[in-house]
């Protein structure tokens, strides 16, 4: 894989001052994820549409929402006039007039018809418009997650983003956007209705008035007003009972991620815990997990059901309430009996209107909580390089072709502080360089630094500018799923390599019993055993020869055949490849290498101070790749 270089600001090679600069910027972190934890509804759904109106699919979108616009316009109209409907419609049956009874019922079917074939295409684009949402908010999170570094340096921040960014992409954004679509439509069809129903309350009770004591009071609009009364009374009670609940939710999804991350753990590491026999401690570690869901999920339900208490009385005096509020208009003979059931349908069609905030609110807060965990994830991409934008780091320049260059290299982490003992190094092209490590120093951090994964700290490295270079990893080397060839051509485009190329490459490894399934698909990291996947990745390397080659003491993982044939490959197919390998200090007598630097502990304690992460507690950079 190639890394291009990554720039860094110019910064005091001293110990101490990287120190004083990282304390002064972890406070300037602290407060800035204060700032972030505060932000509320309307920040986070301002950022949000900021990131749809710059995806791909934002005119769709835009046709998408005026077309629900138009169609709930359309369906208000259709249900204005049902709502006159039922004026003829039960007068006809008061007055059992059999013909004007049919008439009126041809009619209804009319505007059935018509309103049904509305409701199914509104469907269909409130469908649509989930689809578009996901597909506009999925791409802007992957394409900042996906940016140079940036998944890494998020996972390294500390807190729990960069743990489950799987989970805030996939489950929380479809979350997001079918609740958004769902709610968001609800919110304009209420609004519209009520618009419409509240003058036709108005109407019918425009000339209400009450007798007391011989004294006429006149309440112009009461059908109105006693539709925003109830409905407002049940509002402000649901809010009251189930304010608890975004709270709630939030803490229910966090331990769901805690709970499925133990489990894809599990499943990854399944041979080192059968070996172990670690099964027992596994399954109670991933019981506490579950009974952190179990008890957070036990809090859920306490709040719906106070919740369900407000709702479901009020869903209950609704049969009766519409006709007890135009009960005095018809008992006055203000209206016939048609207008009264005209008056109750209106009644219920907007105090239900109202009623949305009441019978959304579970829905609500749950929206609420995931709009919280979508929107601080986009946060934290894309403020993740701020985070860490600590005032002394290493700078990384683009210098001449065939020539690397290492100036006054200190590496700052939480563990201490570790320095190239040679301050100046220039490694040529086709020089074998090895690079031993003091106990106790990060070796696999000097890896990530001289990668540009790791900026903390001081100093200058200069690299050959549009010259590729490709990194091997301590550890089990990174296998896409796809071809064999694709694999070998990672992350470059097969058609670059002819077939005979890619046989010449897994021969040179041993490995010719891949060769016929240079086109098979397949998990290969679970396909093949561990040489065989170190045989891969040093085949890749035949495959792409590159110029420059960084490796983290992977030499000392392969076995004498193994070796042998590395050694071999160096001194023909790869005779031009450049070679840093950070090892041990038994290799030094390799003839593969042409000289050794020195890794040391610096003379100046120091470390970098924890630092903020986006999901709010304090930690430091992930630090678990130094060596003791």
């Amino acid at each position: 894989m190639t890394a291009n270089p990554q720039a860094g600001a110019p910064e005091d090679t001293t110990a101490a001052a990287i120190t004083a600069a990282a304390a002064d910027k972890a406070a300037v972190d602290e407060a800035a994820a204060d700032e972030a934890r505060a932000a509320g509804l309307g920040p986070q759904m301002a950022m949000m549409m900021r990131a749809l109106r710059g995806s791909p699919v934002a005119r769709a979108l835009v046709i998408l929402v005026v077309s629900i616009i138009v169609v709930v316009v359309v369906t208000a109209y259709g249900q204005i006039r049902l709502n006159r409907w039922n004026k003829p419609f039960y007068d006809a049956l008061s007055r059992r007039d059999l013909h004007d009874f049919l008439t009126q019922l041809g009619v209804f079917f009319i505007i059935a018809g018509i309103v049904l074939i509305l409701n199914v295409g509104q469907r269909w684009l409130v469908e649509m418009l989930k689809l578009k949402l996901r597909h506009g908010i999925v791409h802007d999170l992957l394409k900042d997650w996906m940016l140079p570094r940036r998944a890494f340096w998020l996972a390294n921040a500390g807190g729990p983003m960069g743990v489950n960014p799987d989970q805030r992409m996939h489950e929380d954004a479809r979350k997001l956007c079918d609740l958004s679509a769902d709610l968001g439509t609800g919110l304009l069809q209420a609004g519209i209705l009520f618009g419409i129903f509240a003058g036709v309350l108005w109407g019918l009770s425009a000339g209400f008035s009450v007798r007391f004591r011989d004294t006429d009071y006149a309440i112009p609009g009461f059908m109105l007003w006693a539709a925003v009364v109830y409905a407002g009374a049940g509002s402000l009670l649901s809010y009251w009972v189930g304010r608890s609940l975004i709270n709630r939710n939030s803490e229910r999804y966090a331990r769901e991620a805690d709970l499925r991350f133990s489990l894809v753990r599990i499943n990854e590491h399944l041979d080192g815990i059968s070996l172990a026999a670690g099964e027992e401690d596994e399954r109670r570690r991933v019981e506490l997990h579950l009974d952190n869901v179990l008890t957070a999920t036990r809090r859920l339900v306490k709040g719906l059901t106070n919740l369900t208490w407000v709702t479901a009385g009020f869903g209950w005096i609704t049969i009766v309430a519409p006709i007890l509020v135009a009960a005095p208009l018809y008992f006055a003979g203000k209206i016939s009996f048609g207008g009264l059931m005209m008056a109750a349908a209106a009644f219920t069609q907007a105090q239900s209107s109202l009623r949305w905030f009441v019978d959304n609110f579970s829905t609500i807060a749950d929206w609420r909580a995931t709009l919280h965990r979508v929107a601080s994830f986009r946060y934290a991409l894309t403020t993740t390089e701020d985070l860490h934008d600590f005032e002394s780091r290493i700078t990384y320049v683009e210098g001449d072709a065939g020539t690397i260059t290492i100036d006054d290299l200190d590496i700052v982490s939480p563990a201490g502080s570790d320095m190239l003992k040679e301050r100046k190094v220039v490694v040529k092209a086709g020089e074998r360089v090895l690079i031993v490590g003091a106990p106790g120093t990060g070796k696999t951090l000097l890896f990530r630094a001289l990668a540009g994964l790791w900026p903390w700290g001081a100093g200058t490295i200069t690299r050959p500018k549009d010259e590729m270079m490709l990194y091997l990893p301590r550890g089990t080397p990174y296998l896409p799923r796809g071809t064999l060839k694709e694999v070998l051509a990672y992350p470059l485009e097969v058609e670059r390599f002819s077939e005979s190329a890619f046989s010449h490459a897994l021969g040179r490894l041993g490995l010719e019993r891949l060769v016929p399934l240079l086109e098979v698909t397949r998990r290969w990291d679970r396909e093949l055993s561990q040489d065989e996947q170190l045989g891969l990745a040093f085949a890749r390397i035949v495959l792409q020869t590159p110029p420059w080659l960084l490796i983290d003491d992977m030499l000392g993982s392969l076995d004498d055949e193994s070796l042998e044939r590395i050694i071999d490959i160096f001194a023909n197919e790869l005779a031009r490849t450049s070679v840093i390998h950070i090892g041990r200090a038994a290799q030094a007598r390799d003839p593969l290498f042409h000289r050794v630097l020195h890794l040391v502990k610096s003379p100046v304690t120091s470390t970098l101070p924890a630092i903020v992460g986006k999901g709010g507690a304090a930690s430091a950079p992930n630090a678990s790749a130094v060596d003791h």
